[in-house]
């Protein structure tokens, strides 16, 4: 039987989410706490990858199993066994067929900046201290929607095999005199792309790329002629949909 497993985790303290040989990761914690619970080995495939310190508020995963279980009950116990970072919010059974990588139709990040000093945001949003130009940068963003391949913004030597993605909304939205971020939803992500791109829309924000610079950044497919790829503590995984 196939199942879903539904949690939420602080980034900080991983290295990304994918098993690591030489460091902790979300994957290698939630397998671990499942194995003990149920007695088995247990594996999961994750609905993508995070790097090293990102965040996500929501995140899905899928395991195999024939053990017989309350699926609430086992939420309970994983949140007891689980480090204070990590929480399950629901264990649900699906279809065989259900894949938690490739049956997801959308997901969406959001990447958190701030322009004051702010002790409560330090460790989830990145702080900025030089002027932006959100009109422009949202100007920018609604030109990502444009276009399909976005090999300007992944990272060198990926082993991908395509740069297509098709991205549904792009924008920057301000929570706070200081605070914004961008959201993002497409049905799927290069790596490390949502922090490049991120990095090359506040290069617009500074005006130092105009609009039709940022055009061809795009149109180049050249990760060198994109801005730089932004810290990853200010990255949040926030939705996925199936």
């Amino acid at each position: 039987m196939r199942y879903f497993i539904w949690f939420s985790y602080d980034g900080t303290n991983y290295h990304g989410w994918q098993l690591q040989p030489n460091g902790n990761t979300v994957q290698a914690e939630l397998q671990r706490g499942l194995s003990l619970l149920l007695r088995e080995d247990i594996a999961v495939t994750g609905a993508g990858r995070t790097d090293t310190g990102v965040h996500a508020r929501q995140m899905a995963a899928h395991f195999d199993t024939d053990v017989a279980f309350d699926t609430a009950e086992l939420t309970k116990k994983m949140n007891g066994v689980l480090p204070q970072d990590i929480s399950v919010s629901r264990v649900e059974q699906v279809s065989p067929e259900m894949h938690a990588r490739f049956s997801a139709k959308a997901r969406t990040y959001r990447y958190f900046i701030h322009t004051r000093k702010n002790p409560f945001r330090r460790y989830f949003s990145l702080e900025l201290h030089y002027q932006l130009d959100f009109a422009l940068m949202n100007e920018a963003a609604r030109i990502l929607m444009e276009y399909e391949d976005f090999g300007a913004f992944c990272k060198a030597g990926s082993d991908v095999k395509t740069t297509i993605c098709h991205i549904k909304e792009a924008r920057w939205v301000q929570t706070a005199d200081d605070a914004w971020y961008f959201e993002i939803t497409a049905n799927r992500f290069l790596r490390n792309m949502v922090r490049a791109v991120v990095g090359t829309l506040i290069e617009v924000g500074r005006h130092r790329m105009t609009l039709d610079e940022f055009r061809q950044v795009i149109l180049g497919g050249r990760r060198t002629q994109a801005g730089e790829s932004m810290p990853a503590l200010a990255l949040c995984l926030e939705k996925i949909v199936y």
